[in-house]
């Protein structure tokens, strides 16, 4: 099957999740809003978002296009890719322990967004400085040590003692913890560099999954965009303590 991603063509954004899972799989796919052909572009994108034959429509991408299904949010896109790219262990326990960590991931990315917008998306970053400083302390503080203990916790605890989060094999979760790993360490390269050093089976991750072929080869590729402050991770020098 050739899948059609849905995503914004200037940020990694949501979008990055599943891009890596498609990436890493080796999957026939396209990013739609990426095409610089006629009939691509982030026109596309809208065309179908507004469109009035979409039965089951998204509120908002990332979705994806599989054959006649239209699958929307990050989570739920991975796990029905997770078993067709043979990137989650077959039984349903498994299955829902990697979607229950995964929608764990969800809510931390939200707040890592909200560090720097905590008012209101809507609101440029400058016209929210005073309370993205106080947000962001408190992250920095608190909420960012609690989702590293925790998915440490879960590594150390894995029950096939391998080194991974899910199962004895690499699935999408891993790839979604590399790029928070990724992600924070450009938006927070001062707090992570102190925090990381508690949490070694998550640095090791990330460096194993930078490390797989397709993934390597993904990321010095120009399909990888890089980290920018149109983007969930940002860099403010104000914002890292």
């Amino acid at each position: 099957m050739r899948y059609e991603l849905y995503y914004w063509h200037e940020i990694q954004g949501r979008g990055e999740f599943v891009r890596l899972a498609l990436e890493d799989a080796g999957a026939d796919y396209v990013d739609v809003a990426r095409l610089p052909k006629r009939g691509g572009g982030v026109p596309a994108l809208m065309r179908f978002l507004e469109s009035r034959s979409v039965d089951r429509p998204p509120f908002a991408p990332p979705f994806l296009k599989a054959g006649k299904l239209v699958i929307a949010q990050t989570a739920n896109i991975l796990f029905y890719l997770g078993p067709r790219l043979g990137l989650v262990p077959k039984d349903e326990a498994s299955r829902l322990w990697a979607h229950q960590l995964q929608l764990t991931i969800a809510d931390w990315v939200a707040e890592v967004h909200d560090a720097h917008h905590p008012i209101s998306g809507g609101l440029y970053y400058e016209e929210q400085k005073r309370e993205a400083k106080r947000r962001a302390a408190d992250f920095r503080a608190e909420r960012l040590p609690k989702f590293l203990d925790y998915f440490e916790r879960v590594m150390k605890r894995n029950p096939k003692r391998t080194d991974y989060l899910v199962g004895k094999a690499v699935s999408y979760v891993d790839l979604s913890m590399f790029q928070m790993i990724a992600g924070l360490r450009y938006g927070f390269p001062r707090a992570m560099a102190r925090l990381e050093r508690k949490h070694p089976r998550l640095v090791a991750l990330h460096d194993h999954v930078s490390a797989r072929p397709r993934i390597a080869a993904y990321l010095s590729s120009p399909r990888r965009l890089p980290f920018n402050q149109q983007d969930i991770f940002r860099y403010y020098l104000e914002l890292d303590g």
